[in-house]
């Protein structure tokens, strides 16, 4: 009896593992963004920020113009038209295709 017992009080003390999550960012909607519902926006757009930096081949990140470019794709995002749109599609639509 003790054995269980130290073997449950193990098992309960043991650290919960976090399974490995994978997300295609491609796939994204706009809905999905807003709500919360893949991952926290801030994040979504920090990495949608290097994904495109990276494209360009710069390594700059102007902070506030960052921010600024954040709410634009907000704001775009809350129209009707572009709710089931791929967030990337939308970002394509506002400040066009990326080089």
């Amino acid at each position: 009896m003790k054995k269980l017992l130290l073997v449950l009080a193990a098992l309960l003390a043991a650290p919960a593992g976090r399974a490995q999550v994978t997300v295609d960012v491609a796939k994204i909607t706009c809905t999905q963004l807003l709500s919360f519902s893949v991952a926290d926006p801030k994040d979504i757009a920090v990495w949608l920020s290097g994904y495109y930096h990276g494209r360009k081949g710069s390594a700059v990140m102007e902070l506030e113009r960052f921010k600024a470019n954040a709410e634009k794709l907000k704001s775009a995002c809350f129209l009707k038209a572009n709710a089931a749109l791929p967030v990337m599609q939308v970002i394509e639509k506002i400040f066009g295709q990326p080089k």
